[in-house]
């Protein structure tokens, strides 16, 4: 395959991607007019870039609390290492369950290794969905933290293209 965007192309099309696709009937054509490209040699770098594993798929992220969805609580547990794989993959397909990572614990103050966060509308709803995960899945003896959210700073997805600023001081 001869890819058609030269380096810099590619370096502009990433930080476009990185910051969503356009809300257009066609968005590629969008992006392709922004990098001085064509809509097909925007799609074939899209494809290469997908096929080579750079990443698994495209999505939508939605903006949870302008639907509504308030209660936001990051379920911390520690989990003992000998099962924090199988918890971990079987919380991470449960259902109300957002993200699910497993991060290392920094002792002796903070104990735990498994990470889960929930949206919700209500606080109180929230809460008896960890309940009933935690039964579920015999974790409620398990120490255990609920932190909800208070006010958020920033929401956006991952950020992986060298900002232009940082770029361009390079050299």
């Amino acid at each position: 395959m001869t890819l058609l965007l030269d380096d810099t192309q590619c370096l502009q099309l990433r930080r476009l991607l990185e910051a969503g696709l356009p809300l257009a009937t066609r968005p590629y054509q969008l992006l392709a007019e922004r990098v001085g490209a064509t809509e097909d040699a925007v799609i074939e770098q899209v494809r290469h870039w997908s096929e080579s594993g750079l990443f698994r798929r495209v999505g939508l992220v939605l903006k949870h609390r302008a639907m509504g969805f308030r209660a936001n609580a990051m379920l911390v547990m520690d989990i003992p290492d000998d099962r924090v794989d199988e918890v971990g993959r079987a919380l991470g397909q449960a259902r109300g369950v957002n993200l699910c990572y497993q991060r290392p614990r920094r002792l002796p103050d903070w104990p735990y290794n498994l990470f889960c966060m929930v949206h919700g509308r209500e606080r109180e709803q929230v809460t008896a969905l960890i309940e009933a995960l935690l039964a579920e899945h015999g974790l409620s003896e398990v120490p255990h933290k609920l932190l909800f959210s208070t006010r958020a700073f920033k929401q956006c997805g991952g950020r992986y293209a060298p900002p232009a600023a940082l770029e361009s001081a390079r050299g």
